[in-house]
């Protein structure tokens, strides 16, 4: 489904798209109607919803059938739309807009979750360094969710998704780990699981790679998922300190590889973790082994 559910959203006004998007609503008095979710495609479309209809004027009167509150279509189709009983939204439709809605529809919830993203040379190790800093961030007490097209879960809930996740998907996603009480979510950065520009006003804290990533090829990654980052752009990688950590606790080395467990140290040290926590759940996990 996509769409920003009725239940993870808040209360959005059709004029809260004319003041922030510059958007016209037809009929202009319309701009008290509330509209509680969000959807680009019909499928998806539940009662209060607002529907993105970017593709096919005859999703209008389908959307409006469906139980829409409101359409929300390219400005350039103003004169081509047909007659039809809910308000129309006229604007200039576009990945950053629709990011910046669904977020706020959804309670901005990459703002209350730590983000990890994880960027790999290949499927196969980006899935292992996903499930690696998973692993660790639930030893260090987080409860963690990861979305990732090998396999996305809310702490324990498995998530029903469909990949590669839009804009919109990825925002109702995030909302979903959000609700749960998630503290950590970790994104695997390819293209099985976001499309181009899915993560518009998605905030990153901590952007990891197992290898040293030019800047212009990591302004190049951002570029391509347009996520945001607050302390600008920032691959972390192993490091010295990473590395002695690792070797503190060589029998949880992951597949036998340092690199795997250093990768994860050096990214919940980004994040802001203490040293002596670190080295707490490494004892535990040690313990557990």
């Amino acid at each position: 489904m996509s769409a920003v559910s009725e239940s993870i959203a808040q209360r959005t006004t059709l004029g809260l798209l004319a003041d922030h998007y510059g958007c016209q609503i037809e009929p202009a008095f319309a701009t008290n109607v509330t509209v509680t979710s969000l959807c680009d495609t019909v499928d998806s479309i539940i009662p209060g919803a607002l529907f993105v209809c970017s593709e096919h004027i005859a999703d209008i009167e389908r959307a409006a059938q469906r139980g829409a509150y409101a359409v929300l279509v390219p400005r350039q189709w103003r004169d081509r739309c047909p007659q039809t009983d809910i308000p129309l939204v006229f604007g200039d439709i576009s990945d950053h807009m629709l990011g910046d809605l669904a977020s706020k529809m959804a309670g901005t919830p990459s703002n209350v979750m730590a983000v990890f993203a994880l960027t790999g040379a290949d499927a196969l190790t980006l899935n292992e360094d996903v499930n690696h800093l998973a692993d660790f961030l639930h030893m260090l007490g987080n409860p963690v969710a990861v979305i990732s097209a090998a396999g996305s879960q809310s702490m324990t809930r498995k998530l029903d998704l469909t990949y590669p996740l839009g804009v919109i998907e990825a925002q109702r996603a995030l909302s979903v780990c959000a609700e749960d009480g998630v503290a950590a979510v970790i994104l695997a950065l390819d293209d099985a699981t976001f499309t181009r520009h899915a993560l518009e006003s998605v905030n990153v804290d901590v952007l990891g790679s197992r290898r040293v990533v030019p800047i212009e090829e990591a302004a190049g990654i951002k570029a391509r998922y347009a996520f945001e980052t607050e302390t600008g752009l920032k691959v972390t990688t192993m490091t010295a300190e990473s590395d002695e950590l690792s070797r503190e606790a060589p029998q949880i080395h992951y597949d036998g590889k340092a690199e795997g467990l250093s990768l994860v140290i050096a990214m919940v040290l980004a994040a802001g973790v203490r040293k002596n926590n670190v080295r707490s759940a490494l004892r535990v996990a040690s313990n557990l082994k």
